[in-house]
């Protein structure tokens, strides 16, 4: 079941006389500019510290937008480990999760391996994101590698791949309704849980600054305000649509050539066209 690490530049790795072709990692210009608790807790559940130890699979939770994936990307950039994103949905098999059969131009068939296979081999992070949208069978594929075992059996392929000790793992988990529920054996495997609230008001006009940084400040209060009255309210509007709105909304004023009239009616514009007219709720 052992295999050599492949370098950083090999495409394919060779598994028990099987080729498997290795994805490439995702990079982004992500900046984690949030609560620094949760990267150092999100670090800690990574962290090794004995040779008999092993890292622990942490599930971060919370409301679409909040930055769970910004949160493990960035964690992972301090380890300086490459990242695999897996999107997860609700028709997600476990063959997608794993090793994926295909047929080259040849005729015959050669074996892909997935971001979460790839990142095992490399010793990199994988991220699941918005994993509790995946049905048992496909959370069933993994539950040897969620334990000490660390290890994906591929049934397709025929052969087990074990995790490198560099390997690391976290899910992000979407908290509405619209997943499906964990089954109590995967549940016990993916701790601890980390749970990302909304902003506060400074650092949420942070994090739209950083996002939009050649907006005016004006827009940004704006946003931020009516995203905060929105929170207070536990509405699920989070900075994401505000980036959205923001960004809409200066798109507008600079479309008028300068004749935006009331900036602030634009800005109520941009909102109701991002959120609907219930967001109305929310602007003074």
């Amino acid at each position: 079941m052992g295999h050599a690490l492949p370098s950083e530049h090999e495409r394919t790795i060779n598994i028990q006389g099987i080729e498997i072709a290795l994805g490439f990692p995702d990079e982004f210009a992500f900046q984690w500019i949030g609560q620094h608790d949760v990267l150092e807790q999100l670090l800690a559940a990574w962290l090794v510290i004995d040779e008999n130890d092993i890292p622990l699979n942490p599930r971060l939770i919370g409301k679409p937008g909040v930055g769970k994936t910004t949160l493990a990307y960035a964690a992972a950039q301090k380890l300086n480990k490459p990242v695999y994103i897996f999107q997860c949905t609700m028709d997600t098999r476990p063959e997608d999760l794993l090793i994926t059969p295909v047929i080259d131009k040849a005729g015959g068939i050669r074996y892909v391996a997935s971001a979460l296979v790839t990142a095992m081999i490399r010793g990199g992070v994988c991220i699941l994101d918005e994993a509790n949208r995946m049905s048992e069978k496909s959370w069933a594929s993994l539950a040897p590698l969620l334990d000490t075992r660390r290890y994906i059996e591929s049934i397709v392929a025929g052969l087990k791949v074990a995790a490198s000790p560099e390997f690391r793992i976290c899910v992000t988990m979407n908290d509405d309704a619209s997943t499906f529920e964990i089954p109590e054996y995967i549940h016990s495997r993916l701790q601890p849980q980390i749970y990302l609230d909304f902003p506060e008001a400074e650092e949420e006009k942070r994090i739209l600054r950083e996002n939009l940084p050649f907006l005016d400040m004006h827009i940004l209060d704006y946003v931020v305000n009516f995203l905060q009255r929105a929170h207070a309210k536990n509405e699920n509007y989070t900075v994401r649509d505000g980036i959205n709105i923001a960004r809409y909304a200066a798109k507008r004023i600079k479309s008028l050539n300068g004749n935006s009239g009331n900036i602030n009616n634009l800005l109520q514009q941009a909102i109701v066209m991002t959120l609907g007219d219930e967001a109305l709720a929310y602007v003074v």
